[in-house]
């Protein structure tokens, strides 16, 4: 049975009527600027575009939709790519998760991340059973001696890796859109806009020569021969500073509440927004991975340990509270020998490997044989969902592209 997909159909649907609507302008324009192709030199300009960006459209349409089906229902050789092919494209799918997630090496290699001793003893800890004082007595003496002979580089490797996963995994934008809401319930973030229109004062300030050779360089022969570049530029400047004065004097500035507008629009879109979500998670991982915040990472670890040492030698005043609490589970956790902890995931390590060498071919077969039985049109119509709205994109791309390579050539033309 074929799983269900998303609900983008409404977006698909809404980019391909944009598409195919663009096609059909520049196939009107060309018609229009045929028929008044004398009225002035300019339409010969227009023409051209209109044309050569029907011939991208057109060109981008027939691949598209080759892709899923054949154009205008006709069996043209090599269209319909996914349909004909979906077995084929199944057996593949899963003979690549076979090489590169079922076998014994990478399964192994996979599974040297993971502490399943710890996690098994995090499970068996009990608290209920805790003694008063000479469980707390031991469990201190035991942390202490164990803290002190564990390999510190090897553990905390470890543990800045555990820290930095978790940091990857976690979903920051629906945390961050929830943060910017309660700030602005709360007009806390005031300060924020008017530091950054100070400092948008400032850069403008320092930059000032850079964007009156900006205009220079842009502004044609006369308006340079005249000197009318530079009042264009004192007028943008002034403009500019005056605006951000008046943002910066007036907290009602319809600017600010336009700011205001952006910021709460960008606060729901944090938390609704797919897209916006997994730009926002793929800067959080690029953070993560720069060296300066691996360096701030091992500086948690080097405190935590350090922390942890001086409460575990200090147990009258660690373990009387909840700290004590805390610090008694972690004992628990770590009590196990830590050669039976390299043991026993080793064992698991082993295991998940023999699985992986013993059933990866049934595992193969399943997932081949469960695509085979897939309706065909239904997996056309999932994958023509998922990626649709990105095509549609590459035919308005196609027929722009097209309509300004037509222009230069005819502007080429004309100047020859």
């Amino acid at each position: 049975m074929m799983p269900s997909g998303g609900n983008g159909a409404e977006g698909f649907n809404a980019m391909r009527r944009r598409a195919t609507g663009l096609l059909i302008a520049m196939a009107a324009l060309f018609i229009v600027s045929r028929l008044y192709i004398g009225l002035h030199p300019a339409m010969g300009f227009v023409k051209a575009f209109a044309e050569a960006a029907m011939v991208g459209g057109l060109a981008d349409w027939f691949a598209v939709t080759a892709l899923f089906r054949h154009p205008l229902g006709i069996p043209i050789p090599h269209t319909a790519i996914i349909p004909r092919n979906k077995d084929r494209i199944g057996d593949t799918l899963a003979q690549f998760l076979r090489t590169n997630f079922l076998t014994p090496a990478v399964v192994a290699r996979r599974m040297q991340a993971i502490d399943v001793a710890s996690a098994i003893g995090r499970y068996l800890d009990n608290p209920q059973q805790e003694g008063a004082g000479r469980i707390h007595s031991g469990a201190t003496r035991l942390l202490s001696d164990i803290l002190a002979a564990l390999d510190d580089e090897q553990l905390g490797s470890m543990v800045k890796t555990a820290i930095a996963d978790k940091l990857r995994a976690l979903d920051a934008a629906p945390l961050l859109g929830q943060a910017l809401t309660a700030a602005m319930k709360d007009d806390r973030h005031r300060p924020i806009l008017d530091g950054l229109i100070v400092r948008a004062a400032g850069i403008l300030n320092q930059n000032e020569p850079l964007i009156r050779q900006m205009i220079h360089d842009r502004s044609n022969r006369f308006l340079r021969w005249t000197g009318l570049d530079e009042d264009v530029a004192d007028a943008i400047i002034n403009g500019l500073n005056k605006l951000l004065d008046e943002m910066a004097t007036d907290p009602s500035h319809p600017a600010r509440a336009k700011m205001d507008e952006m910021l709460a629009d960008l606060a729901k879109r944090l938390q609704s927004d797919k897209a916006l979500q997994a730009r926002v998670n793929t800067t959080k991982a690029q953070i993560v991975d720069n060296p300066a915040m691996q360096k701030w990472i091992g500086g948690l670890w080097d405190q935590g340990r350090a922390a942890l040492l001086g409460a575990a030698r200090d147990p009258k005043g660690a373990l009387g509270g909840k700290l004590g609490e805390a610090l008694r589970q972690l004992g628990t956790n770590l009590q196990a020998d830590p050669r039976l902890q390299a043991t026993i995931n080793r064992f698991f390590r082993r295991a998940a490997a023999g699985t992986a060498a013993r059933h990866g071919d049934k595992i193969v077969t399943l997932i081949s044989e469960t695509i085979r039985k897939w309706d065909t049109q239904k997996v056309t119509d999932r994958i023509e969902l998922a990626v649709g709205r990105d095509l549609q994109f590459i035919r308005i791309n196609g027929t722009l592209v097209g309509g300004l390579v037509g222009l230069i050539l005819h502007a080429i033309d004309v100047a020859l």
